[in-house]
């Protein structure tokens, strides 16, 4: 099947760098991105719409509503939710049949409670931990996110594939069960691969957060990764990135796997 796509920007917002490049020091990461005066560096989220056969079906929901000031001050949010960029598109919420969770932090996954007609699919796994707060942060996950989609779950075990064709990776690092979505389109493969690989600054395979629960399972995670999508010439989606965040991966001149934007993307916004 070919999926229709659209990138849908549903939030920004701001990290401490230092905790997005973990053992990485501040010498380095900051020459890739300045940080503001209170260390944190900008952040999206880049979630996306497949379409198809009356299927409406959304990767990710952004961060959502529900914050208090010191929250919105302190992540630096601009306050857009995944609603403000459906409406952008004129798309009706309520025609969302399923959304399709990485993991269930809550950058990723808080905007589905604004979304409480459409099933939820997420790991078996990602869902037994987020219940068990197996997490770096206390807040992470969510209570009242968890709460809103106990009732519409659809819990998928290991490498799966569903709605079709989407393809169901469970790619282990940054959580135990996080997955990457893959799906076609008439270029290709596309894969969503989550904070594997937030941004073009983590391509490097030491660069990886201090919010990975694994991280040297996440460094070769990612390297498999890069070298798959290489040896297959996938695009990839970056859920954090702020400027260039749909990509092919090539290697530069001393071998090293690096990113190389795509734009053709946009034809389709």
């Amino acid at each position: 099947m070919t999926w229709n796509w659209t990138l849908l920007d549903a939030g920004r917002f701001a990290l401490d760098g230092g905790s997005m490049f973990g053992v990485v020091p501040k010498a380095l990461w900051s020459r890739l991105v300045e940080p503001d005066e209170e260390n944190r560096i900008p952040e999206a989220c880049n979630c996306v719409l497949l379409e198809q056969d009356g299927q409406r079906i959304l990767i990710e929901t952004g961060y959502g509503d529900g914050w208090n000031n010191k929250e919105v001050d302190m992540f630096a949010m601009n306050g857009t939710t995944i609603l403000d960029v459906l409406n952008e598109h004129s798309i009706n919420p309520d025609s969302i049949n399923t959304i399709i969770l990485s993991h269930l932090h809550f950058d990723h996954a808080a905007g589905v409670t604004l979304l409480p007609n459409a099933k939820v699919i997420v790991q078996k796994q990602e869902w037994e931990d987020a219940n068990a707060n197996r997490s770096t942060m206390s807040r992470t996950y969510l209570p009242r996110v968890l709460d809103s989609i106990r009732d519409r779950l659809v819990l998928v075990d290991g490498d799966e594939t569903v709605c079709g064709d989407i393809q169901l990776t469970v790619r282990r690092g940054h959580t135990w069960g996080l997955q990457s979505i893959q799906f076609q389109d008439c270029e290709g493969m596309v894969c969503f691969c989550s904070d594997v690989m937030p941004t073009t600054n983590h391509v490097g395979i030491a660069y990886s957060m201090g919010y990975d629960m694994l991280p040297w399972d996440n460094a070769k995670t990612k390297q498999a990764l890069l070298e798959e999508a290489h040896s297959k010439h996938w695009r990839l989606v970056l859920y954090h990135e702020p400027d260039t965040p749909v990509v092919c991966v090539i290697k530069n001149d001393k071998g090293r796997f690096a990113l190389q934007a795509k734009t053709d993307y946009l034809q389709n916004q």
